[in-house]
């Protein structure tokens, strides 16, 4: 019988089909995807006492930027709408563009000490710098026997 034989465009040849390699090289061409389409990049790093978020939010205004925090989440949202609008002498639109951008990122802060947090929005940078919660030690208790 006949094999299926798709076209390898890397070397433009015919290769037998493997389940195997189609799987590895869908889940690599997943992986190498260059970024969310519905989020930013953050980065998180952590010292002895804090944690640090740093969120790449470029071309947004402070205003256009909420953190909220509800329970134990913590929510970035970034907003921005942008309408150009040229009209001639008539009044009649010459060219009308829009654009609207949303993104949000939740992240659990569990363990942070959510009143000492502090945001500075600085050169397309988000930057949160998040206390962590003073250890709790529990309390040793002496029983008397009966």
């Amino acid at each position: 019988m006949f094999e299926i034989m798709p076209f390898d465009r890397r070397s433009y040849r015919m290769r037998p089909f493997d389940p195997f390699r189609e799987m590895q090289e869908m889940q690599r061409a997943f992986w190498n995807t260059p970024a969310v389409s519905n989020g930013f990049r953050t980065d998180i790093s952590e010292t002895n006492d804090a944690y640090k978020l740093e969120a790449e939010l470029p071309g947004f205004k402070k205003e256009d930027i909420k953190v909220d925090i509800d329970d134990d989440t913590l929510t970035i949202k970034a907003e921005h709408t942008e309408s150009n609008d040229e009209q001639n002498d008539e009044g009649e639109y010459v060219r009308r563009e829009r654009y609207y951008g949303s993104y949000s990122r939740s992240f659990n802060v569990s363990e942070i000490e959510v009143d000492g947090i502090t945001a500075a929005y600085e050169n397309g940078i988000l930057t949160l710098n998040m206390p962590k919660k003073a250890p709790v030690k529990p309390e040793s208790k002496h029983l008397e026997i009966l």
